[in-house]
């Protein structure tokens, strides 16, 4: 490995239209293929303007620095490129030859918008936390929560409540759901969310009917429970249309639906009433 003096601290200048740290990670990487040195990273994001870019590299030159930039908008890079030669500081595209490369091989261009993967793993960060939501409020668990979510679901059992939450909780949408049970009493919870929030879900007796039954078949039970019972199902739907219309919130009937179909409804249900 190369040895560095330490005589004299350096400096490596960060430039970016936007946070800077793609190119920290590049300057990092690089720093640790040596065995000692002074040399510090000294980061300038944000940078909007020729001005801020000929100020950023100003001070740069009053110090043994190279220069690490991560632009996107060619008029700030040309900016630089100028600035930084006429100084006779060391400069470095991070970004610049890669997007070439990819622009040459797929014919495409690119969009020169900076901060665009720091939205990505914005979305990307959201999805995740929607998704532990999903999980966390799942089937009426600790009903506190239901008051955080973005939507929650309620409906009788098997009625395609957890696989509708955790399809919108990949869209990023923080969806609870809530069981309704004859013998057992809804959250209070559920009547302080507003009403546009909740989305009732019903399905046709005939249809639960046999979904409740391959379910009992798949857990090795007997079909003949009350759990598929025709009679009951239809006290059961009963019961939770009237909890539904008790709350006052919209009710999607899902039956043969898929849960995309559902799901693209719940959204447009909750837009308006968020909108309204």
């Amino acid at each position: 490995m190369h040895t560095l003096s330490n005589s004299q601290v350096s400096l490596i200048y960060i430039l970016s239209d936007s946070i800077g740290e793609t190119g920290e990670m590049v300057a990092k990487a690089a720093l640790s293929q040596f065995d000692e040195g002074n040399i510090r990273i000294r980061r300038k994001p944000y940078l909007k303007s020729a001005e801020q870019i000929e100020l950023a590299l100003k001070e740069a030159a009053q110090t043994k620095s190279a220069i690490l930039y991560t632009l996107v908008r060619p008029d700030l890079k040309m900016v630089l490129e100028t600035k930084a030669k006429a100084l006779g500081l060391v400069h470095v595209d991070i970004m610049g030859p890669v997007v070439n490369a990819l622009s040459s091989i797929s014919d495409l261009s690119p969009r020169n918008e900076p901060g665009l993967i720091r939205k990505i793993d914005d979305a990307y960060f959201a999805k995740i936390e929607a998704i532990e939501f999903a999980v966390k409020f799942d089937d009426g668990k600790e009903p506190r929560g239901l008051l955080q979510a973005d939507i929650v679901i309620t409906g009788v059992s098997r009625a395609s409540k957890t696989p509708l939450c955790m399809y919108l909780a990949h869209q990023g949408v923080k969806a609870a759901n809530v069981p309704l049970v004859k013998e057992v009493a809804p959250p209070p919870e559920l009547f302080l969310v507003p009403p546009h929030k909740v989305i009732g879900l019903m399905i046709k007796p005939s249809l639960l009917y046999e979904i409740r039954r391959e379910r009992l078949k798949a857990m090795g039970l007997q079909p003949s429970t009350s759990y598929a019972n025709m009679e009951r199902i239809i006290e059961e739907l009963e019961y939770g249309q009237g909890i539904m219309r008790k709350i006052g919130c919209p009710i999607i009937d899902v039956t043969n639906k898929a849960t995309e179909e559902t799901a693209a409804k719940v959204m447009e249900i909750y837009r308006k009433g968020v909108n309204n």
